[in-house]
């Protein structure tokens, strides 16, 4: 095997992708990849032994830390010399953060450390190209026992989707001290051969809680910055003018592109994960922006053709980059893809450069034109509960029968046509509640509402599923209920990468059980984790439409 990776739901037979990934990912990527996130571990090793002696380095360590573990998130970043240069600056960080335990160490205990470290605290490389040899075995397969591997990686994977909500919230100004310290527990635990199968499924549920924790924190970090999403009619039609294209989660990125177009004679539409920026206050001030451009993520390479102008990506999910749209893509913060232009990080208090992409719109044609019409967004949390005595009434008076949760993500997989089959078979008095772009296999159809209430009801991108659990325990208060699972609700969730991840985490940390993931289960998971998430949480597998919504409807 030239690599070794199974992070994503389009994971080769859904066992592992080992000569390239479906994601477009090259064995060189998924190497580096490998060694990156072991030389974090490396660096998360030497935080902890410093925590032992007293010295808290997590403000030095998260930071970066969260910055490398989103970059390795599943079609955020497919380019070597950005891996290269973020393992330089991992090992300059391990040699830091090394230095002050070994200082604290000295202090404490008038002697040298001479106890044992794992390898990922003490490899280093002479030269880059080792780089590329070493992260063949540093990898998934290191550890071998298929249990422990399941649940480390688990863990890992949660945690990536839990460092992608907190770099968000960080660039927005918000960070916790606890959710930083936990980035580097959790990666130390990983090399941590003394550490049971029960430890490791505790630390996998404190993954979970923490990445609730997270999840608060982005939605704090954005709404106390751009307000509350608001209900609003996304406009899915185009303008005259030229225009860009912004993808991606990146609220900070969105309004400095708004900010410095305006006045330019370029409009600006939103991308797949982008939608929900339509719903933001903040942003519908601005004239020239428009609405939303196509579809779903994985539809980028036809949609980016027919949109004439550049596009930014802010953050994943790229995909492999088309020659007719090459010269007019962009990336930015932890994305990137070779031969396309980054453009650089904002300098602290200063903004980003977006003019390179300005200037090129305005020699650019305007978009082609896909379809036309609006889709409803806006309804996160504070929308719903400023309602809620309106939907508590339909629920009490038999008007609602049932709440599904159809959050996650899209992708490219045919057998995902089963979450529109679901939208479509689902009685018309169920509800669905939706975060994260798997709304768009249901969210142009019309389902028509109950009583003025949307039968689709969009909190907005994946991070946003903070807004369904929010819901759903503020109904479970008002219904006067005693456990969350007695509630109305279903959760059929859509997963493809490891942002989702964290989410499902965070619903079982929530105690919710009964979930339908699909449309497979995660590679990851071995058969013996499997049946621990089965006995405990109830966790099945997506069946077939008909049948999944009939023991839905029932409870089941």
């Amino acid at each position: 095997m030239s690599m070794f990776c199974y992070q994503c739901q389009e994971t080769a037979k859904n066992e592992a992708c080992t000569v390239r990934g479906v994601c477009g990912k090259d064995e060189d990527v998924a190497n580096l990849q490998d060694l990156l996130i072991f030389v974090l571990k490396g660096v998360s090793v030497y935080a902890e032994k410093a925590k032992e002696e007293g010295v808290d380095l997590s403000a030095k360590t998260a930071p970066f830390i969260m910055e490398g573990l989103f970059a390795t998130v599943t079609n955020a970043n497919f380019d070597p010399k950005r891996f290269e240069d973020l393992i330089v600056e991992a090992f300059s960080l391990r040699d830091e953060v090394k230095a002050e335990f070994e200082k604290a160490y000295r202090e404490n205990h008038g002697e040298e450390f001479a106890g044992e470290l794992p390898e990922h605290a003490v490899w280093t490389a002479e030269e880059v190209d080792e780089y590329y040899t070493k992260g063949e075995g540093v990898g998934v397969l290191e550890t071998e026992n298929v249990d422990v591997r399941s649940l480390r990686e688990l863990a890992t994977y949660g945690l990536k989707g839990i460092a992608a909500y907190g770099d968000h919230a960080r660039v927005l100004g918000k960070h916790k001290e606890e959710i930083d310290r936990f980035t580097q527990k959790v990666l130390a635990a990983t090399t941590d051969d003394s550490l049971s199968v029960d430890d490791l499924v505790a630390l996998v549920m404190e993954t979970g809680e923490m990445a609730v924790e997270t999840m608060a924190l982005l939605d704090e970090a954005n709404t106390s910055t751009y307000g509350h999403p608001e209900p609003t009619e996304v406009n899915i039609g185009v303008n005259d003018n030229p225009g860009i294209l912004i993808s991606g989660h990146d609220l900070k990125d969105m309004e400095e592109l708004l900010e410095q177009t305006e006045g330019t004679g370029v409009d600006v539409y939103t991308h797949s994960e982008m939608l929900p920026a339509n719903s933001y206050p903040a942003f519908k001030k601005y004239d020239h922006f428009v609405g939303n451009y196509g579809n779903s993520w994985w539809k980028q390479d036809k949609e980016f053709e027919q949109f004439n102008g550049p596009i930014l990506m802010t953050t994943n999910c790229i995909t492999p980059v088309k020659d007719s749209y090459q010269d007019r893509i962009f990336t930015t913060g932890m994305a990137g893809y070779p031969g396309v232009t980054h453009i650089p990080d904002r300098e602290e208090g200063g903004s980003k450069d977006f003019s390179e992409i300005i200037e090129l719109a305005k020699t650019c044609d305007s978009p082609v034109q896909l379809e036309e019409g609006t889709i409803p967004g806006g309804y996160a949390r504070n929308t719903v509960m400023s309602v809620a005595d309106k939907v508590i009434e339909a629920v009490e008076n038999g008007d609602i029968s049932r709440f599904v949760v159809m959050g996650g993500c899209d992708g490219r997989f045919k057998s995902r046509d089963y979450f529109t089959d679901v939208a479509q078979e689902l009685p018309e008095d169920a509800v669905i509640l939706t975060a994260g772009c798997a709304k768009y296999r249901y969210n142009k159809l019309d389902l028509g509402d109950i009583g003025g209430i949307p039968r689709v009801l969009d909190a907005g991108q994946c991070n946003d599923s903070y807004s369904l659990a929010y819901i759903a325990l503020e109904l479970k208060e008002a219904l006067d209920l005693d456990d969350i699972n007695e509630l109305p609700i279903s959760y059929d969730i859509a997963w493809y990468e490891q942002k989702a991840v964290a989410v499902l985490l965070a619903l079982l940390s929530l105690g919710v059980k009964g979930i339908r993931l699909g449309p497979t289960l995660p590679a990851f998971v071995s058969e013996n984790v499997l049946n621990v998430l089965v006995d405990k949480f109830d966790i099945k597998a997506t069946a077939d439409a008909e049948s999944d919504v009939a023991a839905m409807m029932a409870g089941q």
